[in-house]
């Protein structure tokens, strides 16, 4: 059940919602929880009802760990860090086996020449997200950081519908106390207004812009023979623009959903292609991860240290950044995604310290946007035949040629016809998305700043209207694809 289909728009959200205010109405504040609980196991097993037993026995599992760790009854420290551990390796572990084992034993195959068979193992929806949100957990329960609470209480908090599948990483604190809060019990008229407008723009985000940018790209990396220079940077910007909106998207809807029940869940992205350095760029993108990563992994690694030195502080930031690589997937192209991302993150902090020398704003934006513009192409690449291909295209600059353009509506607005036998031939309206994508990262406000700023205008009702009738008449001419890091 995506956020953009029909049934959880028309059917699903309506139910849940009505259902959940009205029994707060009635003073059903614990029955609430429950259904809303239900509601979302209940979501999430509409994709593969296979996988509920899973997260069931993860909840139960993470709650008995946090239980004793927030037990009054005097264990020894050494007893209760083991019983931490013995929490975060069984996590580890879980999503170590259906995320990487067949990963590894690849390469046990390809090193011992052993034929061991493979598990073909289905990965678990959302199980990367909802794995680092319970370890998270267990630590906050081990630092006393988190009040005592019940079974359906933490059930929500893991399972709670508008971030279940792709985050954003949410903590225990930050958000079960706005469920306790009695005024959030009740019906808010301005959050239901906010919440409209904001998932009204991640929908048209993800129907319109993603899924078109979706089209060229697939188109780029599926074909076999070489790109000229003009199809691999079409290829690389299509799916660079189709990552950001795609993602964003989803958390702009995640984000308005929430605040339908009048919970506000963190933000995640903060108009990250405007970074003008590395860091700048992680400080702006998927923000909790990077702060699950610098919290849970990079401070410990940092405080195990008897005397912190720089060298000591880049050596934790390399490890972080090459976690954050593999755990978008198994695969070596996300193990060297998060080696060529730390390397770079190490060498902007070491500029910044030992070097000192000032770039200029543009350069610096150039520089990034080009250095993740050219990384993601390992994010998107099914095999490094792949990242030859269009890594190799971008920087062929003896096939460049002013490309042969339709006129706009001459053929569907999605074909790029990197194929054509008479000579590579492209959709004007390539270029069109290309700039307007463009101005949109560059000049458009980003969502966090409209819900600041956000107040009862003709003209925003009339966007919504526009957003939905727009995402509606895609949704039905075009495939509907699910998000990208549904994948994750």
């Amino acid at each position: 059940m995506l956020f953009t289909s029909s049934i959880f728009i028309f059917v699903f959200l309506p139910i849940v919602f009505s259902t959940y205010f009205f029994l707060n109405k009635i003073k059903l504040t614990k029955a609430s929880k429950v259904f809303l609980v239900f509601s979302s196991l209940f979501f999430y097993g509409y994709w593969n009802v296979i996988y509920i037993p899973l997260i069931l026995a993860s909840m139960i599992f993470n709650y008995g760990i946090g239980k004793i760790l927030l037990s009054e009854t005097q264990y020894k420290k050494s007893t209760t860090k083991l019983i931490l551990i013995i929490g975060i390796i069984a996590n580890v572990g879980l999503l170590g086996y259906y995320k990487y084992a067949d990963f590894f034993i690849t390469n046990i195959n390809l090193l011992f020449g052993a034929d061991i068979s493979l598990l073909k193992l289905m990965l678990p929806l959302a199980i990367s997200f909802f794995t680092f949100q319970q370890i998270a957990y267990l630590v906050d329960c081990y630092r006393k950081e988190i009040d005592q609470n019940n079974f359906f209480d933490y059930a929500l908090f893991v399972s709670f519908f508008p971030q279940l599948i792709a985050g954003p990483i949410v903590h225990h604190k930050g958000v079960m106390p706005q469920f306790a809060n009695i005024r959030n019990q009740i019906i808010n008229y301005k959050n239901i207004a906010i919440g409209i407008f904001i998932f009204s723009i991640g929908l048209f985000k993800k129907v319109v812009i993603a899924d078109t940018f979706a089209y060229w790209a697939n188109d780029g990396y599926t074909v076999t023979r070489a790109l000229d220079f003009f199809e691999a940077w079409v290829t690389s910007l299509s799916f660079y623009f189709q990552l950001y909106f795609d993602f964003s998207g989803y958390m702009d809807m995640a984000i308005g959903l929430a605040l339908l029940f009048n919970i506000r869940l963190p933000i995640n992205f903060n108009s990250p292609y405007r970074a003008t350095s590395l860091i700048d760029f992680w400080n702006r993108w998927h923000i909790t991860l990077s702060t699950f990563v610098n919290m849970y992994i990079f401070k410990p690694i940092i405080n195990s240290f008897e005397k912190y030195t720089f060298s000591k502080g880049m050596v934790a930031m390399f490890i972080s950044m090459f976690i954050i690589g593999i755990w978008h997937g198994a695969s070596w192209l996300f193990v060297f995604f998060g080696l060529l991302h730390g390397a770079g993150v190490v060498l902007n902090h070491i500029w910044k310290k030992k070097i000192k020398i000032k770039i200029h704003k543009f350069v610096g934006w150039f520089l990034t946007f080009n250095i993740i513009n050219f990384s993601m192409i390992l994010f998107r690449a099914d095999d490094w035949s792949d990242v030859v291909r269009v890594a190799g295209g971008m920087i062929d600059v003896k096939s460049l040629e002013f490309p042969k353009l339709n006129s706009l509506f001459e053929l569907p607005y999605y074909t790029v016809l990197l194929d054509n036998p008479e000579g590579p031939m492209y959709s004007s309206q390539i270029f069109i998305g290309i700039i307007v994508a463009f101005l949109i990262v560059f000049y458009v406000k980003n969502s966090n700043n409209m819900i600041k700023n956000f107040q009862f205008k003709w003209y925003q009702s009339l966007l919504v209207v526009v957003n939905l009738v727009t995402a509606f008449f895609f949704s039905i001419h075009f495939i509907d694809s699910p998000f990208l890091y549904f994948n994750f």
